[in-house]
């Protein structure tokens, strides 16, 4: 394979399904799946991979099995013997209350000799909502608006999820003891912490009703007030690790960013450039990443070789404005247009491995040394942009967003920065 230099774009889009190809369920699965049990299994999960890898465990499983799994919708799979029920992500609904109620009587039932298969995947915290004794849908529904709009890292979110349901935190891992339970897990937190993927409903929980209460204050979210007394409260404290209804739980965390920028570096070499991975787990507030990957772009583009950048993890969006729209991939690139200035030779794509920006309906976009200049033919002010957070308007108006569609897979966000010489 040559140096697509007519192209850059559509080798950047190449390194990103690749990204995406590393993580696919489908070839995770099986190779984790334990004997059968005495007794049933079952299959209990949720997550936007979640419904393919239980496809993958129904294939793969020799035996009886049942379950129910929630997903995002539009990623639902079909399945034999499981239940596949779809649910409103990023922001829970009551389809996902409804559906985890009932995992949680499922998880209640089983006994000692059945096995419960747990897919858990990121989107799993928002999928698999069920409010704490005294809250309610709405309850949560404003607290998770709040925090995705308030620059919170995904640990601080999932932090106060976890003290504010009846079935994360481990407290799924509770209700399926005695049963033997396996959790496989794709991460798309920065760090794989099982902890804090999917809210960790299978994991003990370190954190503390305090730590919860101690970040809605960090951020100065005053509402609602029944979340925040019931924070106050600390009452019923999520199950700590080493707790004996954990010990018949094992989590392995089966895909991660890290094997997909491996993937993704592979395939550059064959094209002849020069990977340099900055990290799997890259956090901070999306635009000012942006703007400090401008610099690590500009002083590799004067070393004259062909290089790319890498990197993936979970960047923030301090939502400042209410009309905007956009996520924190759209944000990072237009943070790095601005910082490039219309630098020659350096391209960039920044994407969610989900197919989802955000909240919106693309991946993320790509970037070119053209990019600010067609930007202002447009008639529109990329720094206005970035400041009321509209970059996916901006993007949308170039024709430059990354349309996937569900991926059905999540290891969080994937970026790559592209530098050829000059010619």
């Amino acid at each position: 394979m040559t140096i697509a230099t007519d192209n850059p774009q559509a080798l950047l889009r190449a390194l990103f399904d690749a990204a995406v190809a590393a993580a696919d369920p489908a070839l995770r699965v099986a190779a984790h799946l334990p004997p059968p049990p005495p007794g049933r299994t079952v299959v209990l999960g949720a997550g936007k991979a979640s419904a393919v890898m239980a496809r993958a465990i129904e294939e793969a499983w020799d035996g009886p099995l049942s379950g129910l799994v929630v997903t995002r919708y539009g990623y639902a799979q079909d399945c034999r013997s499981i239940e596949i029920v779809e649910a409103a992500h990023p922001v829970p609904d009551a389809a996902g209350e409804a559906v985890s109620r009932r995992i949680l009587e499922i998880a209640e039932s089983c006994g000692e000799g059945d096995l419960v298969l747990c897919p858990i995947s990121g989107g799993g915290s928002a999928l698999m909502t069920l409010p704490a004794p005294g809250l309610t849908l709405a309850d949560k529904q404003a607290m998770n608006r709040a925090l995705l709009r308030s620059g919170a890292d995904i640990g601080e979110i999932n932090t106060v999820r976890k003290h504010l349901s009846a079935i994360k935190g481990g407290q799924l891992a509770t209700a399926i003891y005695p049963a033997r339970g396996l959790a496989l897990m794709i991460s798309d937190v920065p760090g794989d912490d099982p902890a804090t993927i999917a809210s960790g409903p299978t994991v003990g929980d370190a954190t503390t009703f305090a730590d919860a209460l101690a970040i809605v204050e960090k951020y100065a979210i005053a509402q609602p007030e029944a979340a925040l007394a019931h924070l106050r409260r600390g009452e019923d404290e999520t199950p700590k690790p080493g707790d004996p209804r954990l010990g018949r739980m094992e989590n392995i965390v089966i895909a991660a960013a890290a094997q997909s920028l491996d993937a993704a570096a592979a395939l550059a070499r064959k094209a002849g450039l020069e990977p340099v991975l900055l990290g799997d787990d890259l956090e901070g507030e999306s635009r000012d990443l942006g703007t400090a990957h401008a610099r690590l772009a500009l002083a590799a583009r004067d070393t004259g070789r062909a290089t790319i950048l890498l990197s993936g993890g979970e960047t923030t969006v301090t939502v400042r404005a209410e009309t905007g729209r956009g996520g924190p991939n759209t944000e990072y690139l237009l943070g790095l247009a601005l910082a490039l200035e219309g630098a020659d030779c350096v391209w960039a794509l920044a994407c969610d491995t989900d197919g989802i920006d955000g909240t919106e309906d693309n991946a993320g976009a790509t970037i070119g040394p053209d990019t600010l200049a067609r930007v202002t033919a447009a008639g529109l002010d990329p720094r206005t942009a970035l400041a009321e957070n509209d970059a996916y308007g901006v993007f949308a108006a170039l024709e430059d967003l990354v349309v996937t569609g569900p991926t059905r897979t999540n290891v969080n966000d994937f970026r790559a920065i592209l530098i050829l010489p000059a010619t």
